[in-house]
This record gives C-alpha cells, sequence and structure tokens, in this order.
C-alpha cells in the first residue's frame, strides 16, 4: 500500500427503506463530490424490515443492480463508495449475507462476522455469517479495515484487523435504539479507536428504528465529527500525521505482552 497524507470521509447517516428501487436512487443523491471515500450504513440497499422477516427476496449478486448502481456513482464521483447490502448465498435455507459492499477507487465485499444475536434479536435466522476472514483493504492509499455494527462489541476483530495493518476502520451500522444503545455506541466506537490506536468511521442509520450519531473518531479518541439522530451527512479528513503522534504518545500496540 502506499504512504499517505490525508483522507477526506464523508459519512451518510440516512434510512434505508423496504423498496430497492428507492435506496438505489438515494446513492446518487447522497453521495458527495468532494470526498475520497463515502460511507452508507449497513443494509442500505434494503432495511431488515419487522424482526424475523424473510430477507432471501431481497439478496442480489454483489453486481446486480445495488452493486451495478454503487459502481456507477463512485465512478461518476471520482471516490470510493462503501455501502451495505443483502448478498445472495446459496444457503439452503436462503439466508443472504449482510455485506458491505465497496466500488470505485477500491473493490471488495466483506460480508458481517456477528450476526446481531443479541438484545432479543436474531439475526442468524434471516442472514447467514461470513467466514472469520478480517478483510483490509487499501482506499486511496489508507490501509483500510472493514467491520459492520454488531462487530463493533468483538474487540478481537478490530485488533486483527489493525494487526494486519488497518490504519482506518470503516464500520457501516443499523445500531438499534433502545435504552443505553447510543451510550454504548459512542462509548464503544471510540474505544475500538483508542485501543488500536487507529482511525474509525462509523455510518449508523437514524433515529427512530435506530440510533444515528454516526461519527469520526482518530486514534487518541477525539471525536472529528459527529452526526446527531436525524438524517444527515457529516465529513472529516483524517491525516496520517495523527496518527504516527499518536502512536508514538501511546505505544500500547508495541508494548503488548500477550
Amino acid at each position: 500500500m502506499t504512504t499517505w497524507n490525508s483522507l477526506r470521509i464523508s459519512l451518510v447517516q440516512q434510512a434505508s427503506g423496504l423498496e430497492p428501487d428507492a435506496n438505489r436512487s438515494l446513492l446518487a443523491e447522497l453521495t458527495p463530490d468532494d470526498s475520497d471515500l463515502v460511507v452508507f450504513p449497513e443494509v442500505f440497499s434494503r432495511d431488515f424490515g419487522k424482526p424475523g422477516s424473510d430477507l432471501g427476496p431481497y439478496a442480489e449478486e454483489v453486481d446486480g443492480p445495488f452493486g451495478a448502481e454503487v459502481a456507477r456513482v463512485a465512478k461518476e464521483r471520482g471516490t470510493t463508495v462503501v455501502a451495505g447490502m443483502l448478498e445472495t448465498s446459496g444457503d439452503p435455507e436462503g439466508r443472504p449475507f449482510n455485506t458491505l459492499l465497496v466500488r470505485g477507487g477500491a473493490e471488495a465485499a466483506y460480508r458481517k462476522i456477528h450476526l446481531y444475536d443479541s438484545f432479543g434479536y436474531k439475526e442468524s435466522d434471516a442472514l447467514l455469517a461470513g467466514e472469520i476472514e478480517p478483510k483490509v483493504i487499501d482506499i486511496g492509499g489508507v490501509p483500510t479495515g472493514l467491520m459492520t455494527c454488531y462487530d463493533l462489541r468483538f474487540p478481537e476483530l478490530a485488533r486483527r484487523l489493525v494487526d494486519e495493518g488497518a490504519e482506518l476502520i470503516v464500520l457501516p451500522a443499523a445500531w438499534v435504539a433502545g435504552p443505553r444503545k447510543v451510550d454504548h455506541w459512542r462509548t464503544l466506537v471510540r474505544a475500538r479507536a483508542i485501543e488500536n490506536t487507529v482511525f474509525i468511521a462509523a455510518a449508523a442509520q437514524p433515529t427512530p428504528r435506530y440510533c444515528g450519531h454516526s461519527m469520526v473518531v482518530d486514534p487518541l479518541g477525539d471525536v472529528l465529527v459527529e452526526a446527531g439522530d436525524d438524517d444527515q451527512v457529516v465529513s472529516a479528513t483524517i491525516e496520517r500525521g495523527v496518527l504516527e503522534e499518536a502512536r508514538r504518545t501511546n505505544p500500547s500496540l508495541v508494548n503488548r505482552r500477550m
């Protein structure tokens, strides 16, 4: 991966609906033309719907209509776009993957490893977990790790990504609203940044169903930008010099003994 100096990131905090065509049309409408990286939330191709909904009929191949539009918009705006989708898996039970699609300056697909079988939900009934393959890609020269929503609660995944060279972690989410959930979200995003001395760009779906508060956090835990509860696009520029200084100040990665 090439050396980088800075990267302009935009987080699109926008609710996805139940009509895939309408969600696809929002990609062009909401993608800024002044960013190196644009991050949409988890399952932006089609919302989960009611708990227990059959999601198989809404799954696509990564080069299907949603993927084609992500690629088209990324090329048109001269950027890299990350967006969540439901991907056909071939599962006998018809469960799709919960996939992050990356198109534009980089191309990749990450299938969510940790499914949200928590807080009264059972995501594994409707979706298939991806293989345990941490994904680090090059976005504008920045080694970038990919995580999705509930993955945030598993510090070992973030550490694996950083051990494989990640200096930025991109985290699309649909963080379900509820008691303490905004506090958990803000705390865990900052914790993953601080303990790994890494930038985190976390794009969430808004209230009322989800928590909002999309944010970019630097390697010492400073919040560079944070959205509120509603639909919003927020942007920040990350700089490698900040990461280098953070790792000099807090060399915890090299001080590890376990």
